[in-house]
């Protein structure tokens, strides 16, 4: 699943007071989408950071989206296992988590608030089952390692990374329609740089996925016995995910190309760090960009440079 990097909290920025005349679900709303940014802000700085080059109209839908994505990775990787929960428990409450997503889908209503929020975001971006019901099925994936084969790993890259991506675009071009060629050279890109992400994170996290999950990504691979070449194949191959992606970005709207670019860089910064990094180490540290280095692409990203 794709991880969104743990090293410290950030508040999301304040919003401005109720109208008098708020009604219950505006005001439940509002609150929904609180909950969700310290969600996602409290998991990742990188992430927050990034959103801080997003248009204020496109980054509480973002937010939305993030939040939704880290609850359903923390019921499949992290909180749920430490909580007790047993396989079967948490394949209920995963079941449970879909149904409450699609519910919420069809009514703009959930008692879930990272839900409610995601469901609001989603609905009004003009999204819904289509995009989750992918994204769940890949969540479920998790649940059983076995090895992929080619095509299974490209179904799970796809819901697990790709549609996060397109969530994400939807929500940006709302308020910025594009032709419809436009749209789908646009989408092309969302999926290229999700399914980057993803494969990048693949490698970082070799040794917990592999030696504490017993999951195994890439089809013909053994994880335990990764050989340079093996490494600079994948490596390659994210290159050029990240090559088609950055095609895309000029063509995006204000209200998002500076963020895009600098999620870009980040993990192209990423990638050049696994190149550089030995086979084997991969396997006992996890690959970081340096804050100051964060910091270097952020700024590039706000004055329009890609890398």
């Amino acid at each position: 699943m794709t991880r969104i990097e743990t090293s410290g909290s950030e508040t999301s920025p304040e919003e401005p007071p109720a109208p008098a005349s708020d009604t219950d679900l505006a005001l439940y709303g509002r609150a929904a989408h609180r909950s969700a940014a310290t969600i996602i802000h409290e998991y990742s700085t990188s992430f927050g950071m990034a959103t801080r080059l997003l248009s204020p109209s496109v980054r509480p839908g973002v937010e939305d989206v993030y939040a939704f994505v880290r609850v359903a990775d923390e019921i499949v990787d992290g909180a749920a296992a430490e909580a007790g929960l047993s396989a079967d428990q948490i394949r209920q409450v995963l079941g449970a988590l879909e149904d409450d997503t699609e519910q919420a889908l069809r009514t703009g209503y959930s008692a879930n608030v990272v839900v409610h929020a995601f469901a609001r975001t989603a609905r009004s971006a003009g999204f819904g089952a289509e995009l989750t019901r992918p994204f769940f099925a890949s969540m479920r994936r998790d649940l059983d390692p076995v090895d992929f084969s080619a095509d299974e790993l490209s179904a799970y890259v796809y819901g697990s990374a790709e549609v996060v991506g397109l969530m994400c675009l939807a929500v940006f071009l709302a308020d910025s329609p594009v032709p419809d060629a436009t749209r789908r050279r646009l989408e092309a890109g969302a999926r290229r740089l999700g399914a980057a992400f993803q494969k990048i994170n693949f490698l970082r996290d070799l040794a917990v996925d592999y030696a504490e999950l017993g999951r195994s990504y890439f089809p013909g691979i053994d994880p335990a016995h990764l050989t340079e070449r093996q490494k600079l194949a994948l490596v390659v191959d994210i290159d050029c995910d990240l090559g088609a992606a950055a095609d895309a970005i000029p063509e995006l709207p204000d209200n998002c190309r500076r963020a895009i670019a600098a999620a870009h860089g980040l993990f192209a910064e990423l990638s050049d760090r696994i190149r550089a990094t030995p086979a084997p180490e991969l396997l006992v540290r996890r690959v970081r960009v340096p804050n100051p280095v964060k910091l270097a692409i952020l700024l590039r990203a706000s004055t329009g440079t890609l890398r």
